[in-house]
C-alpha cells in the first residue's frame, strides 16, 4: 500500500462527500485542537456521524477492506507477531497473513508514523484494513492474556527458590530474595483476571503440579504449572498483603487487601484453607472503580424494575431478594441502595463483609469474634434512626424476628436468604421461626434470582433444538414456538472459545398482597403456596429463562440448566405455576 494513499485530508473528504457540514468540521477541528483526540473519533462522540459510516467510508476512499473483529476469527500466532505494547499504542492488531506479508487492522490507516512504526517492527509486507477503535480496545484484554508472561514468571520464581534455601518467613521482612518475583507474579495474576473479567482466582496446590483458576461468567478456566514448590512463595506474599498470620498453616484464615490495577481500584477478599498439599488459597476480585450497577442494569424487565421498585419505596417493609449462592443477590440489593440513597434518607447496611463502599451510607461489617453478631448489631441499628437497613443475610431466627419486626414497626429492611425460589422463601422463614402473623404483616416481596450466561455476539449462530429441549421449551411458553429461531454460540477467541460472554439476571416475583396475608394469618401454608403460584402463573424462574432463549439472550441450554439437570426438567410443571420447590442451580461461587 503506497504510503501518499494514507496522506488524506478526511475531515475535507467528509466534506466534500456531504457527510458532514462545513460548520460541523468547524467545531469538531476546535474540539480536537482542546482535546488532542483524533478527529475521527471527535465526529463520532459529537454525533455528526455513526462509527460504522465512518469506517465504511474511510475503507472506501483509502481502497482497503473493512474488518469487523465482532465476528472475526483470530489467529494467536499470527496476532502476536507485534508486540502487546506496540499494537496498545497505534491502535492495532495483525490480523492474518497474506501474499508473503501481514493484514494489519488499523482503528487509524491515515496515522503514517503508526504505519511506519508498524513496518519497521513487522519486517514483511504489510497490507492495511479498517477496523473499529472500540471494538480494537475490547480485544485486546482477551487476545493478549498473561498465561505466557505468568508461566514466565513462576519459572524464574522457581529457579530463584532453587538457587538457594530461603525461609519463606523472611519474605515479610525482604524482598531480595524472592520477593521480587512473586511480586511480579502477583501483580500479573491480578492483570490476567482483571483483562477477561474473572470474578474470582484460585490457586490450588497438587501433588505434582501447581493450578491458577480463574472464574468467568461463573465457570472456570485453568492454567496448570509445573513450579509447585513457588506455591508456598504465592501463599505467603498473598497472607502478608492481607494481613494474615504466614506461620498459620494449619488452619483456615480470611483477609482483605486493596490494590491498583491499572488505574482499577480492586478489593480482594481472601481465603486460605490447608488441603493435603499446602494451603489452598481463593480470592474474590471487587473492582470499586467499576461503579455500582443501577436499577435499569440489573437485568429486569421494565415489569419486574417497577414492582421491585414499588416494594422498595414503600414507607416501611421487608423485601428479600433469594437465591443460590453466587446469583447476584448483592448487587440487586446495592442496586436498591443506590436508587434509595437521597440525603432525606438515612441507611445503614450490616454486613459480613462489606463488599462495595457507599458515600453517605453508614455500613457496619459483622464480627463474630468478638460477638458482633448480624443480630446484636441490627438492635444498635434500631436506635440509630435509620430509614432503610439492609441486613447482609437472614442468618438465624434472632435475627429474622428483629428484622420482622424492624420492617413493622416503621423501617424498610432489605436483605437476602438462601433458598429456590420465591414461593419457598416464607416457608424457608415459617420454618426458622418466624411468626405468620409477624411475616404476613411485614414482608412485601420475595425476589428470587439466577443468573445465565449471555451468548457471544461474536460468533452466534442458529440452534436446532432437540426434541426433548423443544418440548420443555413449549411446555414453558404455551407453543409460542412458531417462526422463532433459537441460537448458541459456536466458540471463538473472543469468548475463550466458550460460546458465551457476560451474564445477567433472571427473576421472579412474589408480592404478598391481602390474599396472601390472610393465609399467613392463618397459618394456612397449602393456600399461600397455591395462590402464589396463580400469582406468578407465566413468569417464574423457569418460564422468563426459557423466554431469555426464545429472544436470544442466553441458550436453550442455560435456561434448562438454571432449572437443575435436564432430568429434573423432565418433571411436570404445571403450566399454570410451578411447584413450590424448584430445583437448585449448583452453588459454584463465593459470595452473594
Amino acid at each position: 500500500m503506497a504510503l501518499k494513499r494514507l496522506k488524506i485530508r478526511i475531515g475535507d473528504l467528509l466534506v466534500q462527500h456531504k457527510v458532514i457540514s462545513e460548520a460541523q468540521l468547524t467545531v469538531a477541528l476546535k474540539d480536537q485542537k482542546k482535546s488532542g483526540r483524533k478527529l475521527g473519533r471527535v465526529l463520532i462522540d459529537n454525533g455528526y456521524i455513526a462509527e460504522q459510516a465512518l469506517l465504511e467510508f474511510l475503507a472506501r476512499q483509502l481502497d482497503v477492506p473493512y474488518v469487523d473483529l465482532k465476528h472475526f476469527s483470530f489467529n494467536p500466532e499470527v496476532i502476536h507477531r507485534l508486540p502487546e505494547i506496540q499494537a496498545r499504542r497505534h491502535r492495532t492488531l495483525v490480523l492474518e497473513e497474506v501474499d508473503g506479508g501481514v493484514l494489519v487492522g488499523m482503528a487509524d490507516p491515515t496515522d503514517i508514523f503508526a504505519y511506519d512504526e508498524i513496518v519497521r517492527q513487522l519486517r514483511c509486507p504489510v497490507q492495511v484494513a479498517v477496523v473499529s477503535e472500540i471494538e480494537l480496545l475490547q480485544n485486546f484484554d482477551a487476545i493478549y492474556r498473561r498465561t505466557e508472561e505468568i508461566s514466565s514468571l513462576a519459572e524464574e520464581l522457581r529457579e530463584e527458590l532453587s538457587d538457594r534455601d530461603i525461609d519463606l518467613e523472611d519474605l515479610a521482612e525482604s524482598d531480595d530474595i524472592a520477593g521480587a518475583p512473586v511480586v511480579k507474579l502477583i501483580r500479573t495474576l491480578f492483570e490476567d483476571a482483571l483483562q477477561i473479567h474473572a470474578s474470582d482466582i484460585h490457586i490450588e496446590p497438587d501433588e505434582t503440579v501447581l493450578r491458577i483458576r480463574q472464574r468467568v461468567d461463573g465457570v472456570l478456566q485453568e492454567q496448570v504449572m509445573d513450579e509447585k514448590r513457588i506455591a508456598s512463595a504465592l501463599v505467603v506474599r498473598l497472607k502478608l498483603m492481607a494481613g494474615l498470620d504466614i506461620s498459620e498453616k494449619r488452619l483456615p484464615q480470611d483477609g482483605r487487601f486493596s490494590l491498583k490495577i491499572r488505574e482499577q481500584s480492586l478489593d480482594v477478599r481472601l481465603s486460605t484453607m490447608p488441603v493435603l498439599h499446602g494451603e489452598s488459597v481463593v480470592m474474590r476480585l471487587l473492582d470499586q472503580s467499576a461503579g455500582l450497577i443501577s436499577m435499569d442494569q440489573i437485568g429486569m424487565s421494565d415489569e419486574e424494575r417497577q414492582r421491585y421498585q414499588t416494594a422498595i419505596e414503600r414507607p416501611h417493609g421487608m423485601v428479600l431478594v433469594t437465591g443460590p449462592t453466587g446469583s447476584g443477590k448483592t448487587t440487586t440489593l446495592y442496586a436498591a441502595l443506590s436508587h434509595l440513597n437521597r440525603p432525606e434518607t438515612k441507611l445503614i447496611t450490616v454486613e459480613n463483609p462489606v463488599e462495595y463502599r457507599l458515600p453517605r451510607v453508614n455500613q457496619v461489617q459483622v464480627n463474630p469474634e468478638i460477638d458482633l453478631t448480624f443480630a446484636r448489631v441490627l438492635r444498635a441499628v434500631l436506635r440509630q434512626d435509620p430509614d432503610v437497613v439492609l441486613v447482609g443475610e437472614m442468618r438465624d431466627e434472632e435475627t429474622v424476628e428483629i428484622g420482622l419486626r424492624a420492617a413493622m414497626t416503621g423501617h424498610m429492611v432489605l436483605s437476602t436468604l438462601h433458598t429456590n425460589d420465591a414461593v419457598g422463601t416464607v416457608s424457608r422463614l415459617l420454618d426458622m421461626g418466624a411468626k405468620g402473623y409477624l411475616t404476613a404483616s411485614s414482608l412485601n416481596a420475595v425476589v428470587a434470582q439466577r443468573l445465565v450466561r449471555r451468548i457471544c455476539q461474536s460468533c452466534v449462530q442458529p440452534y436446532q433444538a432437540t426434541e426433548h429441549e423443544t418440548a420443555w421449551l413449549e411446555q414453558m411458553l404455551d407453543g409460542q414456538l412458531e417462526g422463532k429461531q433459537l441460537l448458541h454460540g459456536k466458540g471463538c477467541t473472543h469468548c475463550n472459545h466458550t460460546g458465551y460472554s457476560g451474564r445477567r439476571g433472571v427473576f421472579e416475583i412474589l408480592e404478598i398482597n391481602p390474599a396472601l396475608q390472610k393465609a399467613l394469618r392463618n397459618d394456612d401454608t397449602e393456600s399461600f403456596a397455591r395462590l402464589a403460584a396463580e400469582q406468578m402463573a407465566g413468569c417464574t424462574l423457569a418460564h422468563n429463562a426459557a423466554a431469555l432463549a426464545l429472544v436470544g439472550e442466553t441458550t436453550l441450554e442455560e435456561a434448562m440448566g438454571l432449572m437443575g439437570t435436564l432430568d429434573e426438567s423432565e418433571a411436570e410443571l404445571p403450566k399454570t405455576g410451578v411447584a413450590t420447590e424448584l430445583p437448585s442451580m449448583p452453588m459454584a461461587e463465593s459470595g452473594n
